[in-house]
């Protein structure tokens, strides 16, 4: 994605407004484990390799690796939702107090399992470290309709000073399209309210925008795009207009991204940096972070989506699930 000179003072300016921006974000809580080890030999047992355990770290992942991007970008953050009293609970609680971000309106629900997606890694020696096998731990059941009220109220109890909502919906029950609509009646245009859905993104309307990528897209309407860039058109059109999405975002990997908005033609982003990616773990969560924060600090669409590819672009040339700063997009905009 080239910049012009106009358009970079515009960002730059954006940019520079992230800590004045306040976002509430309500969601899915999941915790990312990482088990680095290294290969020792194949096992007796079974043929199955045996991994001699280096380290292991959680790191917020799904909404909450969202709340973490966007407290990485600067903004105050209104942390909603819900874990377990467990071990991945304890370390989401621990990891956004060190950061000073308040989880005071995060639920502790005893019999919960808060969501998590362990990646064991393994390499011979100091050889690169590749993912051998992911475990996910899940709740048994969505949390109940009590529990998603609860957190509604207390996301409409945090609008006041907030400048941004964004919802992440990873389908364990924390939001869904039912209770966002209480949230979007509050909100009445006054800020900007994202949505990211990974499974139900033709529920939710009313909603300012939404960034889905083109699988999320593809399994909403069953159709298969491929390089069908004319399908990828009518179909995010048909969502724009059904959702009643003042825009939409769609990320198409090494394709880029494509924003669309009503009467307006599709503009299509091309990736930012280099296409030799990292890592994409989490990459969504990163671009709906700096996309809802660029709206709140007062971004057009075209704008915030620029930012928002830019720090996509940074995020996946990093392993792990990882988050970028203000100070990378802005040397990156500065150097494009």
């Amino acid at each position: 994605m080239k910049i012009s000179a106009e358009n970079r003072t515009v960002l730059l300016s954006l940019i520079e407004r992230f800590p004045l921006q306040r976002v509430v974000m309500l969601g899915d809580l999941v915790a990312d484990e990482f088990i680095h080890g290294e290969i020792a030999r194949v096992s007796r047992e079974a043929p199955v390799l045996i991994l001699r355990q280096k380290t292991k770290h959680i790191v917020p992942g799904g909404g909450a690796n969202a709340a973490n991007n966007l407290a990485d970008l600067g903004a105050r953050v209104d942390l909603i939702g819900v874990v377990g009293e467990d071990e991945p609970g304890d370390a989401l609680c621990s990891y956004f107090a060190a950061k000073r971000v308040s989880t005071r309106r995060v639920r502790r629900v005893r019999g919960y399992t808060t969501p998590t997606k362990s990646r064991v890694l393994g390499g011979l020696g100091h050889g690169h470290l590749q993912q051998i096998v992911r475990v996910d731990r899940e709740p048994n059941e969505r949390l109940s309709l009590r529990f998603r009220r609860e957190l509604t109220r207390a996301a409409l109890a945090s609008l006041s000073p907030a400048t941004a909502v964004l919802v992440s919906d990873y389908g364990y029950g924390a939001a869904d399209a039912s209770e966002v609509r209480r949230l979007e009646h509050s909100v009445k245009r006054r800020m900007p309210l994202t949505v990211d859905s990974r499974y139900d993104i033709l529920s939710y309307n009313g909603a300012t925008a939404s960034t889905p990528n083109e699988q999320e897209l593809e399994a909403a309407f069953r159709r298969r795009i491929d390089d069908n860039v004319q399908l990828l058109h009518r179909l995010a059109t048909l969502l724009l207009k059904r959702s009643g999405l003042e825009a939409l975002l769609v990320t198409r990997g090494r394709e880029g991204m494509v924003l669309y908005e009503p009467h307006r033609k599709p503009a299509p982003l091309s990736i930012f940096g280099t296409d030799q990616v990292a890592d994409v773990t989490g990459a969504g969560d990163t671009v709906i972070a700096a996309f809802t924060l660029a709206l709140a600090a007062g971004a057009s669409f075209l704008h915030a989506a620029m930012v928002a590819n830019c720090a996509g672009g940074l995020v996946v040339m990093k392993s792990g699930t990882a988050t970028v700063s203000a100070r990378e997009i802005e040397e990156a905009i500065r150097n494009s």
